[in-house]
């Protein structure tokens, strides 16, 4: 049997985890296809290729093409899985729907009889609403920004029990971003996300912080890959296989970050994490240096704390954006609250402990300026907030890293 050749079709796609999903399962070669409005027609109906997944903004664009649609795609009016058929014609299929009701099932919340919020009125959500209400929740209304139910009188709706976003707020580049505030419902009790990167938007980072179940959209991302892949190859994947690649792509995607007291390694074990995993390695303080265009003592000097504080801020909110790298931070970016959602949103934050008594000093004005076991009995418990993993650095570099690596693989 020929290789069969897949891919992505978008007007713009810039970084794509789809290639590495489909690397993982199956044996054909996917690529990505950025094509202009100008470009599409000839491209759907050049006979090249068997199968493709369809992104923004070609999802209703390829309907008219298709000889056949599933019942899905058929009643959204939106295609995002095309597959050439023997005759050459193609069929239409929406797995987006799929892979939702994967996320939400996956999730353990029940949302049948439940009122729900779907944000953004886009393709997505006219998914989003379907999947809902196919489980049974209801009633399920779209917000928009002009709508009937829109962001000025979101009041009315403060019993809503399930809220679904849609919109790209919060996605990368544009993170922080939220299409709403979650005290303004109560009753909330699930909030679903399709954004994926990063990992934590801000909406399911606040909603981590009020202890409201949440779940966001890499889990749809790879069920819709999963079922794609089907529909290319003809044969049935096991759905165990959603759970095994976002593991991979969680673990490759993440970023890892070393915090703790000033000299307790964390540049050290940075780079010795970054040779072992073939990351990218960023230290915080020489990014705040580059930035400034002075150093550290001379930031101190000019500016004081307050001052470095500021920019460590500005600079981690950068470095957080980031995905797959090993970031070095200052040993005290844990004393303002506001840098925690910003390391947290795409990583995992690993605190390396080291005896305060062997602690050096030389060129860190903090450390000069005050006695290190005091100052690590004042951080201690922010270290603790701030951290996923604890790791012992008394040892050698070898051990500890070796000790980073076992915890990510569990």
């Amino acid at each position: 049997m020929a290789t069969l050749k897949c891919g992505l079709l978008g007007e713009k796609l810039g970084h794509s985890y789809s290639p590495q999903i489909h690397a993982q399962l199956a044996d054909y070669p996917y690529e990505l296809y950025e094509k202009s409005p100008e470009e599409l027609d000839a491209f759907l109906r050049a006979g090249d290729w068997d199968g493709m997944n369809v992104t923004i903004p070609y999802k209703k664009t390829v309907v008219p093409y298709c000889a056949a649609l599933s019942p899905m795609a058929e009643r959204l009016g939106s295609v995002n899985t095309l597959v050439r058929r023997p005759d050459g014609s193609l069929y239409g299929d929406n797995t987006d729907a799929y892979g939702f009701e994967r996320l939400v099932r996956r999730s353990g919340v029940p949302v049948a009889g439940k009122k729900a919020l779907v944000l953004g009125s886009g393709g997505a959500s006219v998914t989003v609403r379907a999947v809902l209400e196919k489980l049974g929740a209801g009633p399920v209304l779209t917000v928009s920004r002009s709508g009937e139910n829109n962001y000025e009188n979101l009041s009315r709706h403060a019993d809503a029990k399930i809220i679904a976003n849609t919109t790209p707020l919060g996605m990368y580049p544009k993170n922080g971003a939220a299409a709403v505030d979650l005290r303004a419902f109560p009753a909330c009790e699930a909030v679903f996300d399709v954004v994926y990167n990063p990992a934590r938007t801000a909406l399911l980072l606040q909603a981590e912080e009020l202890g409201i179940p949440h779940a966001g959209g890499l889990t749809m991302l790879v069920a819709q890959a999963k079922r794609s892949s089907e529909l290319f190859t003809g044969r049935e994947i096991p759905d165990g296989e959603i759970d095994r690649i976002e593991k991979i792509l969680r673990r490759q995607e993440q970023n890892i970050l070393l915090i703790g007291m000033p000299g307790c390694g964390k540049s050290t074990v940075a780079r010795r994490l970054g040779e072992a995993l073939g990351r990218p390695v960023y230290e915080a303080d020489g990014e705040i240096e580059k930035a400034a265009g002075r150093s550290i003592p001379e930031i101190f000097a000019a500016e004081g704390e307050a001052g470095f504080r500021a920019r460590e801020t500005e600079v981690l909110r950068e470095l957080g954006k980031l995905s797959g790298a090993v970031i070095s931070t200052g040993g005290g970016c844990v004393t303002r609250e506001e840098n925690y959602p910003l390391l947290h949103q795409n990583g995992v934050l690993v605190w390396l402990q080291r005896d305060p008594a062997v602690l050096p000093k030389e060129g860190r004005p903090l450390s000069l300026a005050n006695d290190l076991g005091e100052m690590y009995a004042r951080r201690k418990g922010q270290y603790a907030r701030f951290a996923d993993l604890t790791v012992d650095n008394n040892g050698s570099i070898k051990e500890t890293v070796a000790q980073i690596l076992r915890a990510l693989e569990e």
